[in-house]
């Protein structure tokens, strides 16, 4: 997890062609650990979900859908939140974009500058669940105790609304004593990310994944 702070943008191509974040907004540029992201849009008009993510039915449980606020005190983001996010606290070292899902899915493309934490390893009886809040800036005080005054804020997603993933890992965070006001719940995750045809990334030993291409459900 070191290192994941230690972002530097370069400027926003407010005139890019094609389709745009917003009016005002072509894309978003940036550089995490000497690797460079571009969030944007598909210009593609003709471009289509594929995949699971093209889905509408699934089987509740374990596909049930979620409420808009995943927890009391935990703010729900929407996709120009997220940006805004990456612009600020993770640029400027304050923050973390969580991937909740589990790895196998991580793998196949997920928002551009996120990180990999399943929902399973934030869990009390995970043996490197400590680290895991170490290295999102916890002290720990002993006895299974931590200072959150130095915890980064997070953005925590995974494959949408009818995905429970995220919501259980907010939920192993508070049971920790996270602070809920550093926790923030990007509701639509990977289903509204790609709907929209925003950029998705693999990781730097996998095949990058196209804006329109999802993983499994």
């Amino acid at each position: 997890m070191v290192g994941i702070v230690v972002l530097t943008l370069v400027p926003i191509s407010v005139l890019a062609e094609g389709n745009r974040l917003t009016e005002l907004l072509g894309d978003l540029q940036f550089t995490l650990n000497g690797q460079a992201f571009t969030i944007a849009r598909s210009p593609d008009p003709e471009a289509r979900l594929s995949d699971d993510f093209a889905k509408t039915s699934r089987i509740c449980p374990p596909f049930c859908l979620q409420p808009m606020q995943a927890l009391p005190g935990v703010t729900t983001l929407g996709e120009m939140e997220v940006i805004d996010f990456i612009r600020g606290p993770l640029s400027e070292g304050r923050g973390a974009l969580i991937d909740a899902r589990l790895p196998e899915w991580f793998e196949k493309g997920s928002i551009p500058s996120a990180v990999n934490v399943p929902f399973t390893t934030l869990a009390p009886e995970n043996p490197f669940r400590n680290d895991i809040l170490v290295a999102l800036g916890a002290r720990p005080l002993g006895g299974g105790a931590f200072d959150f005054s130095n915890a980064l804020d997070l953005v925590i997603f995974c494959n949408g609304a009818w995905s429970d993933q995220s919501v259980r890992a907010l939920r192993a965070l508070q049971a920790a004593g996270y602070p809920l006001d550093r926790l923030h719940y990007y509701r639509g995750g990977m289903q509204d990310w790609l709907m929209l045809g925003l950029t998705s990334s693999r990781p730097a030993s996998s095949r990058p994944a196209a804006a329109t291409q999802g993983s499994d459900g």
